[in-house]
């Protein structure tokens, strides 16, 4: 019976460590090894990482495109996920790999392929761009995710409301969404979590239009103290749509 409460405490340990030592840097003024504390606290690093509004235009701006990539990404998704899962396609695996391209190539690649595109659509300058790109990147992880909710024990649940008298309105409402709850919070949890980590893609298609990881990148080898600092800012909005998830997954149905 200890064995596992070890392995849980083990691996705790090893997400805490890192967080723990991540916020005593970014409250670091002064952190010389081989000392296991900070000589002198305070707030120096919060004062460069903040400096003017480029850290809050960067945070509404991965903010924005993050939530909406996510929903754009699971609108789309669904269909898609429902189709494959289903096997109503007569050659589901090229669907499939065709869906799961942008997986296998850098994302730094896909936002270069991407840019050569939109500059001869002229969709470069309106804010579109960055949007796309980033919902070139989530939309297979939303397929690949919503696709394992889609099996048989679905399909006969909305048979069922449909031999009920239900309508396509309330099978959706009251069988089809309740069922794939968890996998709909999940796929919505890791879809967000890709675009907003998203680096290689926002620096290629604009760069112009800085989001968190863009403006965070440049202080790892510059000032680790200011790092820290947006580290925390970049944590604070992923827990919490962790949470939201969690949640989520054990609402009753």
């Amino acid at each position: 019976m200890r064995r596992p409460s070890v392995v849980v405490g083990a691996a705790g340990l090893l997400l805490v460590l890192p967080l723990a030592a991540l916020t005593a840097r970014a409250f670091a003024d002064v952190w010389r090894a081989p000392a296991l504390l900070p000589q002198r606290w305070g707030l120096r690093g919060f004062d460069a990482a903040f400096a003017g509004d480029l850290a809050g235009s960067a945070l509404l701006a991965s903010l924005g495109v993050g939530v909406t990539a996510t929903l754009l990404a699971l609108a789309i998704a669904w269909p898609a996920a429902r189709v494959l899962g289903e096997r109503r396609l007569r050659h589901p695996a090229a669907v499939f790999l065709l869906l799961a391209m942008p997986l296998l190539v850098p994302p730094y690649a896909v936002g270069v392929g991407l840019t050569e595109w939109f500059l001869r659509l002229g969709l470069t300058g309106h804010g579109a761009e960055l949007l796309l790109a980033h919902l070139a990147v989530v939309l297979p992880y939303s397929v690949l995710l919503l696709l394992s909710g889609f099996g048989p024990e679905v399909r006969w649940l909305e048979e069922m409301g449909r031999a009920a008298g239900l309508s396509s309105a309330d099978r959706l409402r009251w069988i089809t969404v309740p069922a794939l709850r968890p996998t709909l919070a999940a796929a919505a949890l890791v879809s967000f979590l890709v675009s907003w980590s998203q680096y290689g893609t926002s620096l290629a298609v604009a760069p112009a239009q800085p989001t968190l990881p863009v403006l965070l990148l440049p202080f790892v080898g510059a000032d680790p103290q200011a790092a820290a600092a947006l580290s925390l800012l970049f944590l604070a909005p992923a827990l919490l749509a962790l949470l939201a998830a969690v949640r989520a997954m054990k609402a009753p149905a």
